[in-house]
């Protein structure tokens, strides 16, 4: 049979890695701005970073095995998840190494979001809190590849845990989990034909996609909004990654068999506006 969506190079969800390399980018430049940073350290930062995407992406479908055996004939399938886990767990166990040589380096304050970011990691799809099957994916991505990749990122390297380091996650936190809604809506029709119960499942293709154009037009909002408030004066370099925003915006649009382009899309929006906020971070020319 064949195994689809759970085949190990669809199920390691590459397109998703930038959600790793930009966040974690974001949390360097931060530490950076602060104060010198070894480079490599900058680089376990990131290596740790794409491991722990990694490892939540391959654990990912690990509740699905409940659903597909209902039905017969699909124990290749049901194998090929348990081998996905499998790789996932390692890639956490590989994860937990780096995070090791932080704690080492950072005393046991960061030992404490190591731990916060594991739980949710394995909470998103294991039983009993299984938080993508309650529909909750989309929330805690904001905050577990999101403000805390970020946040832990800049701690890692030295920074202090703010409140202005926090607010400065917000916009790319924002955008991770559009993109975790994209892949929902992009999968929409089978998710819902498999019982899966995804927040765009539960409310349906229409809401989501005013949601993902909430969270789209809140991303840019929230940067004016530091901008406003002096917390990012080179806020204006995002602005050309709102051309990146055009194709996944007419894609939601699309019926089914054309919108598979529609999370690869929303991935360049997420690298494009993350590259972009580094460089607004830096501020290079004070504008």
């Amino acid at each position: 049979m064949n195994t689809g969506k759970y085949a190990f190079r669809r199920a390691l969800r590459p397109f998703s890695f930038p959600v790793a390399l930009v966040t974690c980018l974001i949390g360097i430049v931060q530490a950076r701005l602060l104060q010198p940073v070894h480079p490599f350290d900058a680089a376990l930062v990131l290596l740790g970073g794409v491991l722990l995407q990694a490892g939540v992406n391959l654990i990912n479908d690990h509740a699905d095995i409940r659903q597909l055996r209902v039905g017969a004939g699909h124990e290749s399938v049901v194998r090929a998840i348990r081998r996905n886990f499998r790789a996932g767990m390692l890639c956490f166990m590989l994860a937990a190494v780096v995070g090791l040589y932080f704690v080492a380096l950072r005393g046991l304050g960061f030992l404490g979001l190591c731990l916060l970011g594991l739980a949710g990691a394995l909470g998103y799809t294991l039983a009993p809190v299984n938080y993508k099957n309650r529909g909750l994916g989309v929330v805690l991505v904001f905050w577990l590849m999101g403000v805390l990749m970020i946040a832990g990122s800049a701690v890692a390297l030295g920074a202090s845990l703010t409140l202005p380091l926090l607010l400065k996650t917000v916009p790319v936190s924002l955008l991770v989990s559009l993109l975790l809604l994209s892949n929902e809506l992009r999968d929409y029709e089978s998710d819902r034909h498999d019982g899966l119960r995804t927040l765009t499942v539960r409310i349906g293709y229409a809401a989501a996609s005013r949601l993902y154009l909430v969270l789209l037009a809140a991303a840019f909002l929230w940067t004016a909004l530091l901008l406003l408030f002096g917390l990012l004066p080179g806020a204006l370099w995002v602005l050309p990654s709102l051309l990146l925003a055009r194709k996944p915006v007419r894609l939601l649009r699309a019926p089914q068999q054309l919108r598979k382009p529609l999370t690869p899309a929303t991935a360049r929006l997420l690298l494009g506006f993350g590259v972009l906020f580094c460089v607004a971070l830096a501020n290079p020319w004070r504008i």
